[in-house]
This record gives C-alpha cells, structure tokens and sequence, in this order.
C-alpha cells in the first residue's frame, strides 16, 4: 500500500491492472467497472480514455480511432468500396456491403443508391448512361459511339464484316478489291 494515500480513500481494485484503486481523481468508473485513469486505455493504441468516447467488443475498448479503423477487431461488415467499417446505413448490390455514397458510378462519381447500373467485365460500377458512353461500340462510317436513343436502354446497330455502324451510317456498300 503507497504510504502517501489513506486507506480512506480507497476505492476498490481496478479491473485492468488488478491493483488497489486510492486517491480522489485517480480513477474512473465505466461499464460498471472501476479503473486506474492510467490502466483505461484503448487495446491498440493505449491512448488514455478517462472523459473520452469509447466501444468495446468482446470485452476490449477501443478509442474511437482504431474502432474505426478496418482490421483492428472482429466486424464482419466494411465496405467493399472504400474499406472502412459500416456503421449505420448499408447498401447491398453484387452481394457485397457499401456505404451508400461509396456506391457510385466509376466515370461520374454519382450515388448510384436506388439507380439502375451496370457492371463491366473488370467488376466496376457503371450509371447505365455513362457505361453506354465508355462501352458504346464505334460507327466504322462516322467514328461516334453507337448509343441508345433517349428514353431506351439498348442501342440500334448494323454489324457488317465484323464493323459496328449506325442504321442512318450504314451504305450496304461492299468493296471487295
């Protein structure tokens, strides 16, 4: 027993280190626990919790920091996008977790959140209307991608002798020479 403290002031064992807890202003109390301000610290990083936000899981506290951090304790849901965890809402699309602004269009960087898209061969996200305009086959006639029309999902095309045209570009014009 520290000699500088009275054993009036004791306040019982501390849950971290299992030591006598003395002294007013010494300690902290959480989770119905009793801790040494210097014993209640967070599991990765031992930055000293007392007054501040905390989580805990599985029995070990975390800093708000490294409980946000991917990998540091066991959760089974982070986003597929960015890596971090998924905290409140969650979108689910191609049978993986996202948040719903990480979800979005590679070209444009839109939400895609309650829209239609699509998906290349490479698995990257696609609004409907800019995988038509990165995806869209070439005319051989005029060089402009084929696209749909407004309002339609799917585009009109001739294929001729392996070249994509437009209906209007397209002359049935062979030369064989």
């Amino acid at each position: 027993m520290d000699p500088s403290f009275s054993p009036s002031l004791y306040f019982g064992s501390c849950t971290g280190c299992g030591k006598a807890v003395y002294g007013e202003g010494r300690a902290c109390r959480a989770m119905g626990h009793l801790f040494h301000d210097t014993c209640f610290t967070c599991c990765v990083c031992s930055e000293k919790l007392t007054g501040k936000p905390f989580y805990t899981v599985s029995g070990r506290i975390y800093c708000v920091k490294d409980f946000m951090y991917p990998g540091v304790h066991p959760s089974s849901e982070v986003c597929n996008s960015c890596g971090f965890l998924l905290m409140d809402m969650v979108l689910q699309a191609r049978g993986k977790s996202y948040h719903p602004s990480c979800f979005c269009c590679v070209v444009c960087r839109q939400s895609l959140e309650g829209q239609q898209f699509t998906v290349d061969a490479e698995s990257r996200v696609y609004c409907v209307s800019d995988y038509h305009k990165v995806k869209a086959p070439l005319c051989a006639a005029c060089r402009e991608p084929i696209l749909p029309t407004e309002g339609s999902q799917g585009s009109i095309r001739v294929v001729s002798f392996d070249r994509n045209y437009h209906p209007e570009c397209y002359r049935g014009e062979v030369n064989l020479i």
